[in-house]
């Protein structure tokens, strides 16, 4: 048993533990979400991720996403990875590195209980909730994230009871609303939250919008 393990055996009983490592949880998309959702899951105790990003890691990725100036230039899912297992070395880690389309997420997240949304693009984050909902999967989105100031206005909004979606949705980035870490950070924990709740009592929430 591993640090991290040992001291998550202090905070969750084991059968809550259990589930916590039994759940496999698909990430579209490794940027100031989905990046910072995998960091709180994998300190959850989450060990099966699926991960999947074509990109590489970019200067200007540094002030929202988890990796380091050494690691510009290299591919978000080996970078990711590498920091992911410096907290839990026990990790079950299953990498993509190419563009999710609607002809290949069938593949790569077919097996994961829940799927969590990243994408930067609408059509991107329509195509991934519709094909998760299609096969039966739980889905956590987000919706306006953008800019700097009233986190409380990012809510969760449960669509049904397979679909949740965080955010504030209206605040879309643009030049007077850059894509800054604390608000992002806010709806990445939201996210993680969900999915692990969703491991622990096996539902994302009731089916109210």
């Amino acid at each position: 048993m591993n640090p991290l393990t040992t001291g998550l055996a202090e905070t969750l009983p084991p059968e809550q533990l259990a589930r916590v490592q039994q759940t496999s949880v698909g990430i579209a998309g490794l940027g100031g979400l989905g990046s910072n959702v995998a960091w709180h899951l994998v300190r959850c105790g989450f060990t099966h991720l699926v991960l999947a990003d074509f990109d590489r890691v970019e200067a200007s990725n540094l002030n929202r996403q988890v990796y380091f100036p050494d690691q510009l230039g290299l591919l978000k899912t080996d970078a990711l990875a590498e920091n992911l297992l410096r907290i839990n070395p026990e990790l079950h880690l299953e990498l993509w590195s190419i563009l999710i389309t609607p002809d290949n997420v069938q593949t790569i997240f077919g097996q994961c209980a829940v799927w969590v949304e990243g994408f930067d693009q609408t059509a991107s984050k329509r195509m991934f909730v519709e094909e998760g909902l299609a096969a039966g999967k739980k889905v956590i989105g987000a919706s306006g994230l953008a800019g700097w100031g009233d986190t409380d206005a990012i809510q969760t909004l449960h669509w049904s009871s397979g679909l949740s979606v965080v955010g504030d949705f209206c605040t879309d980035v643009a030049d007077d609303h850059p894509p800054l870490s604390p608000r992002i950070g806010v709806v990445a924990a939201k996210q993680a939250n969900l999915v692990l709740a969703w491991a622990l009592n096996g539902k994302l929430a009731s089916a109210k919008r």
